[in-house]
């Protein structure tokens, strides 16, 4: 028997998992009992997650990337199937937004921002392909944002510019892949509870987060976990039919008229 047709734990990579979304979302999969590769450039934060997991009698490693680096994410990929024969699925959630203005935006933060939030998510995603089309099977979800397929952010346009550019790549994978058994979707997180949210310098903070909850039809800022729940979702077999699609969960705030 081959170490694929003799496995029973599927196998999940998660970027940013660290802290945030990535974070309930590593969790959220441990649960379900996948083996869980908690990746990060915050070592500290990753390992504990990875811990975490395991003392809740899930499984799960931490292994240190950065996806802006192509040979790091292609060894990461490597590494983790040559250990575990196979990756089901990959959450590219890794994402930085920082507050600039635009007549401070210089190209090499445009492009770092898009080196992490586009290109990053890019980055796995193809390093895991090939894996993936060979067993005819796989699930991706990459994390945008609301800001980049409803709303507009003041001072982060270069943020916005790369959530939507991730709409975009989920389209024309899902179309390029669905043939391979590959299915491919996006979440677009509203107003939720994060270390990002709630920084002062770069997001809204906790009064800009306070505040904004009076005006969402549900009367709260989303937690970490119910992103970590649609995800799981969309990757189970639940959502079999699915793929191509970005779904936002954001408490109903974009959908009603002001």
């Amino acid at each position: 028997m081959s170490m694929t047709s003799s496995r029973t734990q599927k196998v999940v990579v998660v970027t940013g998992a660290g802290i945030g979304i990535g974070r309930a979302t590593a969790k959220a999969f441990g649960a379900l009992d996948y083996r869980v590769i908690v990746t990060d450039v915050l070592q500290a934060e990753g390992e504990m997650v990875a811990a975490q997991i395991r003392e809740a009698g899930g499984q799960a490693e931490f292994y240190p990337l950065d996806v802006r680096d192509t040979n790091a994410c292609n060894g990461l990929v490597a590494t983790v199937e040559k250990k575990y024969g196979a990756i089901d699925s990959v959450i590219a959630n890794a994402g930085i937004a920082h507050r600039v203005p635009l007549d401070e935006l210089t190209d090499e933060k445009w492009d770092l921002t898009m080196d992490i939030d586009l290109k990053g998510v890019f980055r796995i995603i193809r390093a895991a392909l090939p894996g993936m089309k060979q067993r005819k099977s796989g699930s991706i979800v990459a994390v945008s944002s609301i800001m980049g397929v409803a709303y507009g952010w003041d001072e982060h346009a270069h943020y916005s510019a790369a959530k939507a550019g991730v709409v975009g790549l989920v389209r024309g994978l899902a179309v390029e892949l669905g043939r391979h058994g590959i299915r491919v979707n996006g979440l677009a997180p509203g107003f939720i509870r994060t270390a990002q949210a709630l920084s002062e310098q770069h997001s809204k903070g906790e009064a800009g987060l306070q505040a904004v909850s009076a005006s969402i039809p549900l009367g709260r800022v989303g937690e970490p976990e119910d992103m970590a729940d649609v995800i799981t979702f969309m990757v189970s077999d639940k959502a079999r039919y699915l793929t191509g699609q970005t779904i936002l969960v954001d408490g109903g705030l974009a959908i009603q008229s002001h």
